[in-house]
């Protein structure tokens, strides 16, 4: 009786241990160091270009690795394998439907430009519901709502 007690509490440590050691508790979101990275069918650079990202900063998250690989998915369910050197832990997002650009975070501080869905913007700093971004030449305050990407 002892010994099976005793086996089935190493049994449900041993699960708990293993099945909480693949828990990812935090999204891993990075950028696009530069305007051209090849997205790979397989983690080397002999397997096959898939396709090629041509937008610096672009946000992609990543849901495996191995060794100096990304696997990696956009935010249009395109996923493949990113060489960890095109990649960058900087916060970027882009808009999942059309936006306002505020100069203050607040809807009733004067507005700068509409930003159309689909933008990449690169997140300064987040401050409750707002986020200050800027885009090319354009710096100012969104809402957080509808964004694909890392809001800090």
């Amino acid at each position: 009786m002892f010994r099976k007690i005793f086996f089935v509490k190493i049994l449900v440590t041993f699960f708990l241990l293993f099945s909480f050691s693949f828990v990812n508790s935090e999204e891993i979101f990075l950028s696009l160091k530069r305007n051209k990275v090849n997205v790979r069918y397989g983690p080397s650079l002999e397997s096959p270009i898939k396709f090629i990202y041509k937008k610096i900063n672009l946000p992609i998250k990543q849901i495996d690795k191995k060794e100096n690989w990304r696997r990696i998915i956009d935010s249009k369910n395109n996923s493949g394998w990113i060489h960890w050197s095109q990649l960058k832990p900087i916060n970027s997002v882009i808009l999942l439907k059309d936006k306002i650009l505020f100069k203050k975070p607040s809807n009733f501080s004067r507005p700068l430009a509409n930003i159309k869905q689909g933008r990449v913007l690169v997140v300064k700093k987040c401050d409750g519901n707002w986020c200050k971004v800027q885009t090319e030449n354009l710096k100012g305050w969104v809402d957080n709502k509808n964004l694909w990407g890392k809001v800090n």
